[in-house]
């Protein structure tokens, strides 16, 4: 759906999403019109029959009804009276179930149409979105804000029909039956309107800092109830208890400035509506007892003067609650903003308009002098070129903050390089289909993501097609078949968020399977072995193995030993690719792959001081673990270091 910058949200809201299901909103508002008329008519008819019926001083004569349906006698003219009055109930109640169904079925459907079409912008967003956004920012975008909307389209904007209706219809009635007490009573009208305008500028601001406040709120719960285990590894409950308490205030005191601003609105308007329904009692009853006050002129009947009094209060009524219609518009109105805010952005990587397939891919990968940054400003890569050719594996290495992850995004084509180029069987991977691409590309990282489902859902996702035994054999040859027929349901066992009733050897084993089911030419393997222990780095490494064979491989490695064989390694330092070789090559070389594969072979002796100095202080710098172990290493090396 085209969404369309400059325009007031609810308005977008209404012409983007409400013409679809133009149908049940008509139905609704019609509902809702006839509905407030049919209101009226009890009231009307308890008039006339005071006057005609029971007082016998007046005609009996209905307005819209003619006089040749009007009974002669006064027996025919009270229970007609009373059926009109039955009538009315009944027909309002028919009426009130047809308009709440309509605008119930146009508010949800909006409401699901607005929640997906975000959703489906949001997820096509670039990775520099997801690094700026939180999740409980987003998460409250996609479910309070757009419920906020959907509450809008149900019950506001059906008390809000129902207001016009009940102010345009009423005094239409009022003139009709005294259009000098009429006026007594619509007094009011203006003086509510400059208030209602008045409280709208003052409460739009409160509520679009309410709903931020509702975001960052939700992002602290959610980060908290994903980081539980953490917290209670570090028994910083109280610590975490007094943050979303900080949040929870912040909340609370910006929920509570449009609460004060509401108390004083409401009350106000009910008491300005109280006095024009006073005036409109006091002038008639004098009218009644001593006949009409100046500047008033005429009779006025018991009857006329009952259903004035009637139609005021239903007049009075829905102005009393106007502020309640107008709260709900403004909170609905912060709620589009800030949905039609994540709608309107637009990701920085597209498919090119003249985009072409990706066929056929033969596997070779080429950086071409690439540079990048994030938008911190931080660049991470400078002039990084290498080239992978079909088949070949590939090894990235360096020290942490090297950049060596940063080249699998760019590969992925999950943000754009600064400058240069990166290229996939020749082709720059800007001028094709970013789906062709990453369906090209095998991605295992060490931080494994499974989805809340069973085993069999992980495994065929992103392989939807493929068969039971493609399952099986891809589950076999990953080392993962046997522990999971081990599982309770086997593959169909739930393996709860993120896969946490398994261990982390498990979960990078399924996500490799998965790998295997979506057959790439290329594969990426970031880290994929460095947090497990020996044991299962040996069935991973076997399954990668197998993984590998016949692809084009890009191997991010912290322990080096996983690169040993490859055909060509590429070392990365501070953004920049100071050494490329074999392992021998570089060993023989005696530069910064040699010293980390002395720090971790544990033998220092011969290679650079200057380099061990290097890693330790940046490693302690940035907080690393590797710092500790470095340090080690060059004490063990002693003075030969």
């Amino acid at each position: 759906m085209s969404l369309k910058a400059g325009r007031d949200p609810m308005v977008r809201l209404f012409a983007e999403y409400g013409r679809e299901n133009l149908a049940w909103f008509v139905v609704g508002l019609l509902a809702s019109v006839l509905g407030r008329l049919v209101a009226v008519v009890p009231a009307l008819v308890l008039g006339v029959a005071i006057d005609a019926v029971f007082f016998r001083n007046a005609a009996y004569a209905l307005p819209l009804v003619p006089s040749s349906w009007v009974p002669t006698t006064v027996s025919g003219q009270f229970w007609l009276s009373f059926w009109l009055v039955i009538g009315a109930f009944v027909g309002g109640v028919a009426l009130s179930w047809v308009q709440g169904l309509g605008l119930a079925v146009y508010s949800n459907r909006v409401q699901h149409a607005v929640r997906v079409d975000t959703y489906d912008t949001l997820q096509r967003l670039d990775m520099a979105f997801f690094d700026d956004k939180q999740t409980g920012q987003v998460l409250s975008i996609l479910d309070g804000d757009v419920r906020n909307l959907r509450t809008f389209l149900d019950s506001t904007l059906s008390g809000g029909l129902q207001l016009v209706v009940a102010v345009v219809g009423i005094a239409g009635v009022l003139f009709y039956l005294n259009a000098q007490l009429a006026v007594v009573t619509l007094v009011a009208v203006p003086l509510l309107a400059v208030f209602t305008v008045w409280f709208m500028r003052r409460i739009r601001p409160l509520y679009r800092g309410l709903r931020e406040s509702v975001g960052a709120l939700n992002t602290r719960i959610e980060n908290n109830v994903s980081g539980m285990e953490v917290i209670k590894a570090s028994a910083t409950e109280d610590y975490e208890t007094d943050r979303v308490a900080d949040a929870s205030m912040d909340y609370y005191r910006r929920a509570l400035a449009v609460v004060r601003l509401d108390y004083l609105y409401q009350p106000s308007m009910e008491l300005l509506a109280g006095v024009a329904f006073a005036a409109t009692f006091a002038i008639g009853g004098v009218w009644l007892i001593f006949g009409p006050p100046a500047p008033f002129t005429g009779d006025l009947l018991v009857g006329e003067f009952v259903t004035l009094l009637f139609m005021t209060q239903r007049f009075i009524d829905p102005l009393s609650g106007a502020g309640r219609i107008v709260n709900s518009y403004e909170n609905a109105r912060a709620s589009g903003e800030r949905i039609f805010g994540l709608a309107d952005r637009e990701a920085v990587v597209r498919d090119a308009p003249d985009a072409s397939a990706l066929d056929a891919v033969a596997g070779r990968v080429e950086f071409d002098r690439v540079s990048f940054a994030y938008a911190t400003g931080r660049e991470v890569l400078r002039d990084v070129s290498f080239t992978a050719e079909p088949g070949e594996t590939v090894g990235l290495v360096g020290p942490t903050g090297a950049g060596k992850s940063t080249v699998a995004k760019l590969l992925l084509r999950l943000y754009e390089p600064a400058d240069g180029a990166v290229r996939v069987d020749g082709r720059d991977v800007r001028d094709v289909r970013i789906r062709d691409l990453r369906e090209a590309i095998g991605y295992v990282s060490q931080d494994v993501y499974l989805f809340d489902g069973t085993v069999r859902e992980n495994l065929l996702y992103g392989a939807f097609d493929a068969t039971e035994a493609e399952m099986v054999a891809a589950a076999s040859a990953a080392e993962a078949h046997e522990f999971v027929s081990r599982l309770p349901d086997g593959y169909d066992t739930r393996i709860g968020e993120r896969g946490v009733k398994l261990s982390g050897g498990q979960r990078q084993r399924l996500s490799i399977a998965r790998a295997m089911l979506q057959d790439p030419r290329i594969l990426v393997l970031d880290e994929a072995t460095s947090a497990v222990d020996t044991e299962t780095e040996l069935l991973i490494q076997r399954a990668l193995d197998r993984l590998s064979e016949g692809r084009t491989t890009v191997v991010i490695a912290h322990r080096l030993s996983t690169v040993r064989r490859a055909d060509a390694i590429v070392v990365l330092d501070e953004g920049e690719v100071v050494e490329s070789g074999t392992h021998d090559e570089l060993v023989e070389l005696g530069g910064l792959y040699a010293t980390l594969w002395g720090i971790q072979a544990g033998d220092v002796s011969g290679v650079s001081a200057d380099i061990l100095a290097r890693l330790v202080e940046r490693s302690r710098a940035a907080d690393d673990a590797d710092a500790t172990r470095i340090a080690d290493r060059v004490a063990d090396g002693g003075d030969d270091a």
